[in-house]
């Protein structure tokens, strides 16, 4: 049985950061998440998108947590080496009815505090990107928009509260919870017992179950999955901002986006499905996909496609955020419903929730902290002088282990060893890009796995993919001869 001050469930973008912002204060915290590692859900599989809060309507919980936490991301990425791109974003239109669709959102965007909004003619448009559908009509410009890499974030994010000490636990599958007569919360997972004076629920696709655990006012959430085309690097990409079409009831559509990593993404598409878990593509949706994508770029081509994905956004039938302490549940606490723009508004999102907890139980802040441990250059960008000194100062960096990112072997370990480090093949690959590439792992993965099991003590045969059974060898000579074959 674990005894604890706060107990955060989910360990996604919302509860990285709130993680981050509960190390701050003098209390014992843990997270735990189902998975196997940080940003498993659908932090690692958006469109990484900083939305500057054009679409939320004013007033709402989106709209609020939107602006503010957009603001935040600047100054947070800085501190913690990630890296944030102001790219810019036009919402594009090609009748009349859109045009009057964009000058609602100009109107609620102004009323959300989004700055430098301005409609664009086609002329406009066009110049701004030129590979856009000559037939837009009018376009929405939003300076303010940005892109990160969701999951390196909460990676950082996750990092910097573990040095600070809050504890991190994987694979532990909430099966109970019950509020003890002394006022604590008992929460049975299928690992561990744990009791806290405060539970926290960010659980995101399963928060309305917790919710429902917790809570006589019941929940329902829609599952909403969303599938993308990745397409490779290139020295030039035919899109310099996010492009959008207009949104629709079930989300923002169907976008043209360059990522941090140089790289052009298609999607999402938008399908209420039963099962939370179910990440699978679907030769349906791709070609949704592309038939929309080709609206916004006629000169579409997948050839140089590297994989496609997809992720479950947590929908509340609601239609927005909630985020604050659980009615007649105290010391029970929750962000739930947050999909986009979860990304976007989690830092604010976080200060506010640690803000009320630190209330409830009359916590101070700390009167010091650890620094953020900083994580070296990436090898690909470094410059052939400051390759030399890593080499000589690190023989490990002179191995290439991924030749499509150019990840070596020293920066492989690093991963490992962070404060919340990789423990699957997976893991190592959104925290260096190994097997990011074109083979998408075809040529790494085996040594990566090697060196996962050096580090970790861990057999060979028991490292996997991404968790559970997703071995990435089978002893097919042990089997064969436990078969009696000889």
């Amino acid at each position: 049985m674990i005894q604890l001050d706060i107990l955060v469930i989910g360990a996604g973008i919302t509860g990285t950061a709130l993680s981050r912002e509960l190390s701050r204060l003098n209390a014992t915290v843990a997270v735990i998440d189902r998975a196997c590692d940080v940003a498993e859900g659908a932090t690692k599989a958006n469109s990484g998108i900083v939305h500057a809060g054009y679409d939320a309507l004013p007033g709402t919980q989106k709209a609020m947590y939107n602006v503010r936490g957009a603001q935040m991301y600047p100054g947070l990425c800085e501190s913690l080496g990630v890296s944030y791109r102001k790219c810019g974003a036009l919402v594009i239109g090609f009748d009349e009815a859109d045009c009057a669709a964009l000058r609602d959102l100009l109107d609620r965007g102004i009323q959300n505090g989004v700055r430098d909004l301005r409609l664009l003619s086609q002329k406009e448009a066009l110049a701004l990107e030129p590979s856009l559908n000559p037939e837009v009509l009018c376009a929405l410009s939003v300076p303010e928009s940005a892109i990160v890499s969701p999951y390196e974030m909460a990676f950082a994010l996750a990092d910097d509260a573990a040095v600070n000490g809050v504890s991190f636990s994987f694979d532990q599958d909430v099966t109970g919870i019950s509020r003890l007569e002394d006022g604590t919360w008992q929460v049975t997972t299928s690992k561990d017992v744990f009791i806290c004076k405060v539970l926290v629920n960010c659980a995101g696709s399963s928060g309305a179950d917790l919710h429902n655990m917790i809570s006589d006012q019941k929940l329902h959430m829609v599952h909403r999955r969303g599938q993308y085309y990745l397409l490779d690097r290139a020295a030039e990409l035919p899109f310099s901002r996010t492009v959008f079409q207009c949104p629709s009831r079930m989300g923002k559509g169907v976008l043209v986006s360059p990522t941090v990593h140089g790289n052009l993404l298609l999607g999402p598409t938008a399908e209420d499905i039963p099962d939370p878990l179910d990440t699978a593509t679907t030769s349906d949706g791709l070609s949704e996909i592309l038939k929309k994508a080709s609206r916004t770029w006629p000169a579409l081509s997948v050839r140089t496609n590297i994989t496609n994905f997809s992720g479950v956004r947590a929908h509340l039938d609601t239609d927005d955020f909630i985020v604050g302490p659980v009615p007649f549940a105290p010391g029970a606490f929750e962000a739930i419903g947050i999909e986009s723009p979860g990304l976007s508004s989690a830092p604010a999102i976080a200060q506010d929730l640690s803000a009320m907890i630190a209330s409830y139980l009359s916590l101070e802040r700390k009167s010091s902290l650890r620094p953020f441990p900083k994580h070296p250059k990436p090898f690909h960008e470094m410059s052939d002088e400051e390759r030399t000194v890593a080499v000589s100062t690190d023989p490990e960096y002179g191995r290439i282990v991924c030749r499509c990112e150019v990840v070596t072997e020293a920066e492989i370990r690093q991963a490992i060893r962070r404060p919340v480090g990789a423990r699957t093949i997976d893991g190592i690959k959104r925290r260096t890009r190994a097997g990011m590439g074109r083979c998408q792992g075809g040529f790494c993965s085996p040594r990566v796995a090697q060196i996962l099991s050096e580090e970790t003590g861990t057999p060979l045969l028991r490292i996997t993919k991404d968790g559970g059974h997703s071995y990435l060898l089978a002893d097919t000579i042990g089997s064969f001869l436990k078969g009696g074959h000889r």
